[in-house]
Parts: structure tokens; sequence; C-alpha cells
């Protein structure tokens, strides 16, 4: 799974699905856990229901759903909905041990998980919810882990650091996808979602979580290569074919890393 927006719509909101997924957006999540109140939620199912009966199956492969947390008291409900729906890409909050894993696979064995980091447990236990079978990428949950640690959400703080890195490593050591940086509340601030994802890039963090679709398009952007890296990337890779292991570029050697790092950077650029 190698989406590069993730973009939340409230599961009550189904006037907004067609929306969500009319944007640029990877993949569309519709959100059963906060963007709903608690007494909306039996309606977000309904709607839930009602937009899967109907959707194609090109609009099916591009939603998620994030489901209410293993302890509370929507999580039966929830998966009970995505099994009748025969919806299997799931969004699972607060994603701490691999028994919580474990229990969404029970009820939905083909489950495709996303799984939210976003408590100090969580993060003590990466490793193994990254490991555990049905996980496809993890996911960043900054401002609850923010809260979490006692930190500021204003912004993305170093004390944020240590946890962005153990999941990019936990995702490695798992053979998934870099992880998902978590969300911009700023709708309007582009400067501030910028700086944001090149927070995230620098910790080895590869996508975002959206709430709004104005995000999307300079997200793209940003994580587009720029037109000088991909000439760079093809001056590589052309004098590694004209003197393979022994090229030089501007009084460099062109090594191993060089070449795979050229490779991945006209990769990104690939539609």
């Amino acid at each position: 799974m190698n989406a590069r927006s993730y973009l939340f719509v409230p599961g009550n909101r189904p006037e907004r699905f067609a929306k969500a997924l009319a944007s640029a957006a990877d993949i569309v999540v519709l959100d059963l856990e906060d963007a709903v109140a608690a007494e909306a939620k039996g309606a977000a199912r309904d709607a839930i229901a009602n937009w899967a009966a109907s959707a194609s199956p090109a609009e099916r492969r591009r939603c998620a759903v994030r489901i209410n947390d293993t302890a509370s008291d929507g999580f039966a409900d929830d998966l009970r909905l995505l099994r009748a729906a025969g919806l299997d890409d799931v969004m699972l909050p607060k994603a701490e041990a691999p028994a919580q894993i474990a229990a969404v696979c029970a009820m939905l064995p083909a489950a495709r998980l996303l799984a939210l980091i976003e408590s100090a447990r969580g993060v003590a236990q990466v490793d193994a919810v990254a490991a555990s079978a049905g996980v496809v990428r993890l996911a960043f949950g900054t401002l609850d882990l923010a809260l979490d640690l006692d930190l500021d959400i204003a912004e993305l703080s170093d004390g944020l650091s240590f946890a962005a890195s153990r999941l990019v490593i936990a995702s490695r050591l798992a053979g998934l996808a870099a992880p998902v940086a978590g969300v911009t509340p700023q709708f309007d601030d582009e400067a501030r979602l910028l700086a944001d994802l090149a927070w995230s890039r620098r910790h080895g963090l590869s996508a975002k979580l959206c709430i709004h679709p104005k995000q999307v398009a300079p997200l793209h952007a940003a994580l587009a290569p720029s037109a000088q890296a991909l000439d760079w990337a093809r001056l590589v890779l052309a004098a590694e074919a004209a003197s393979p292991g022994a090229a030089k570029l501007d009084g460099r050697m062109i090594d191993r890393p060089v070449v795979l790092q050229a490779q991945r950077t006209l990769q990104r650029a690939a539609p």
C-alpha cells in the first residue's frame, strides 16, 4: 500500500462521500470514530452500508473505514457492518497490541489494516503491531500521542521524533511501506501543511492523513520529485549504464546507494 494521501470524511455525512471520491486523494477514509458523535454513529453505519451497496468496484478499492477502537462500545457493531458490506480496508485507531489486530481479523479474515499508532503504549509495541498478520501500513496519530505525552499539540515538536523513527524502523523491519503522517488540523493553512509534511519526510514518513480536499493537491505536489531531482536521477542512471560500477558524476563516484536513490526518485514521479 503506497498511497500518498488519506482523506477523512465523516461517516454520517454521506453527501460528502462523492465529493471526497472526486478529489485526487489516493484513499478516502469513511470515519466512524472521532469525526462522528456518539449519538450519530448508528446513522453513520447505515450511511456507509447504503453507500457500499451501490458503490462501484473502483470506488470501493479507494475507500477505507476508520472504525472505533477495540475497547469502545461500537467496535463490534463496526465489524458487523464491514463484514456485511464486504469492506476489508480498515483503519484501526489506538492500535497498541497484536491482540487488537487479531480481534479485527477474526471477524474480517481478509482485512487489510492501517494501524493508527497514537499512544505511548502503541509506540512501545509498534514492532509487534507492524508484524501482525493483516497489517499493511502504520499511521502516526501525532495529535493524540502529543496529548498522551503532555506535549504542545500546536506544532510537531522534537518530543515526537523518537516515536516517528520507531514507526519508520518497525515498518521497514515488517516489510511495510513507510508510515503515514498525522493530520494538519489547520486545513486553510497551506504553509503549515507543508511544514508538517517536511518534518514528517525528514523522519522517514512518506504519506499523510488529510481532513479537507484542499490539502490533497499541495501534498501531492510537495511529495513529487522536483524537475532538478529528476534531471539528476536520469544523469546518474545514464552514467551508470555507460560505465557500470565505475561511473562518476560531477566528481563523485556513483556507488550502489546513489543508483538506488536515483531509481527511487524516478519511481516517485511515475503516475
